[in-house]
């Protein structure tokens, strides 16, 4: 089964992302608090799902805009560490998780008698962004193809059949095991690679850990070199 040609190749599609600043700013946790009630939809994708997308290699305890500024600029740790456990995959859409994140940074404040700020760090500075689709003109017919071509592409085209299928085009598997399952028949191999739960890793890592899937299915299939 390993050798099973996929009547429909797998298209690799990278993206850029279109970034605008929004004029609007926070020094304290309180006006961040305000700010993100009020934000665009697009700027707390911006802060939130794609941050990896401009960190490809890193993830870390802070991975979101507004876990980094609190813990790293404000110096509030605790803040920082509650925002760093919000996973984009807990909310069916994006306001539900604006909701969560006012709740935890009002009931933070609730607990504090001085508001945490800045004072000659950074302010939060709030932007907003769009994620355009950039076809790669590169395709794989085959499980060795796929495994071969997603080794050498772009992180963006990691992010963009990932993040961007799972948490904005509706695709809760992401591209990557949805095309595995279905176009080549292999449904354990797709399991496995929509079990990756992406969010808290950078995108080397994910493309790392798929390539890993895939060099163990061809091994154990007798297909790889």
């Amino acid at each position: 089964m390993a050798n099973r040609r996929a009547a429909n190749p797998f298209i690799f599609v990278g993206c850029w992302e279109l970034r605008e600043m929004l004029g609007r700013s926070a020094r304290d946790e309180r006006q961040l608090l305000e700010a993100i009630e009020e934000a665009p939809l697009d700027s707390l994708y911006y802060h939130t799902h794609s941050f990896l997308l401009r960190h490809k290699y890193i993830a870390g305890p802070y991975p979101n805009d507004f876990a980094t500024w609190a813990a790293i600029q404000v110096r509030d740790r605790v803040l920082g560490e509650k925002l760093g456990i919000l996973n984009p995959y807990d909310f069916g859409d994006l306001e539900s998780m604006r909701a969560e994140i006012v709740t935890i940074i009002a009931d933070h404040l609730s607990r504090l008698q001085v508001i945490p700020g800045v004072i000659y760090e950074e302010p939060f500075q709030f932007m907003q962004s769009r994620i355009i689709p950039a076809p790669t003109g590169l395709q794989a017919h085959t499980l060795r193809e796929f495994r071969k071509v997603l080794g050498s592409v772009e992180a963006s085209v990691i992010y963009y059949h990932t993040f961007e299928a799972i948490l904005r085009l509706g695709k809760p598997k992401g591209d990557f095991a949805i095309w595995v399952e279905e176009q080549l028949g292999l449904p354990e191999l797709g399991k496995r690679i929509s079990n990756l739960h992406p969010y808290r890793i950078s995108l080397e890592s994910i493309r790392g850990r798929i390539l890993k899937l895939c060099d163990e299915f061809l091994k154990e299939g007798g297909e790889q070199k």
